[in-house]
């Protein structure tokens, strides 16, 4: 994000407005209901939406150690619950996303700010797709004492066109 927040910044033509929105802990409903009010702007090709996110946080110190040996290594372990979660996103769908957060409890910290987001493909007329780009970790867990942060980069586009708007 903050890669991509220096070129908002340069010099250009015509004015930028950027409007932050803040995203706090919101229960279901409420993801939907902002989803549903904030999906008009997203029809509109002068809007551009940045969503932020990390992915998850694994070790002692996040409270969070979901392990699925048939991975291998902690780390493939935690790839393979970030990408399941990550293929979730790209089908657009936030009923499954949910889902998938309460089966496997992966503490993606801004799993609000992406259901909204969700929501507001779900609720918006124009049609788009998501794809990811990047994916990271802050380091390769080897052992249940080390500690990880996931990071994935996406970028969802109107389907047939260009960029519009990015995950990350």
């Amino acid at each position: 994000m903050q890669r991509f927040s220096k070129f908002l910044l340069l010099p250009c033509s015509y004015p930028i407005k950027i409007v932050p929105i803040l995203v706090g802990g919101l229960s279901s409903e409420n993801e939907a209901m902002y989803g549903k009010l904030l999906a008009k702007y997203m029809d509109d090709p002068r809007n551009f939406f940045s969503v932020s996110s990390d992915f998850c946080h694994w070790g002692f110190r996040f409270n969070y150690m979901h392990y699925d040996k048939i991975h291998g290594p902690v780390h493939k372990s935690i790839e393979a619950l970030d990408r399941m979660g990550m293929d979730i996103i790209q089908t657009g769908d936030p009923d499954s996303f949910k889902c998938y957060l309460d089966q496997f409890g992966n503490t993606i910290c801004g799993r609000h700010p992406i259901s909204v987001f969700l929501h507001m493909l779900r609720t918006c007329s124009t049609n788009i797709s998501i794809g990811f780009v990047r994916y990271e970790q802050s380091s390769q867990c080897k052992t249940t004492k080390d500690s990880s942060v996931s990071y994935a980069s996406a970028v969802a586009k109107v389907d047939g066109g260009k960029m519009r708007h990015v995950a990350s």
